[in-house]
């Protein structure tokens, strides 16, 4: 599983960060992206239901949200 680092980063950039990891993934990939801005919460998993991606779920990591998709 790859992490995409995204702390201290406000909306929308966890989520073009995701876009852009997810051009060059191969598919199945799944990606832990950690992301503190609590926008992230809703807009992860609604660009995975608008890509077509699996949000695998939502966890906490070192006191850090963290976000699970597979692309």
């Amino acid at each position: 599983m790859e992490i995409l680092d995204c702390r201290g980063k406000r909306c929308p950039i966890p989520v073009i960060e995701l876009a852009k990891w997810s051009r060059s993934a191969k598919a199945g990939s799944v990606v832990r992206v950690l992301a503190e801005d609590p926008a992230a919460a809703v807009d992860i998993p609604a660009w995975c239901r608008m890509r077509g991606k699996e949000f695998v779920g939502a966890s906490e990591v070192d006191g850090v949200p963290a976000f699970d998709v597979r692309v």
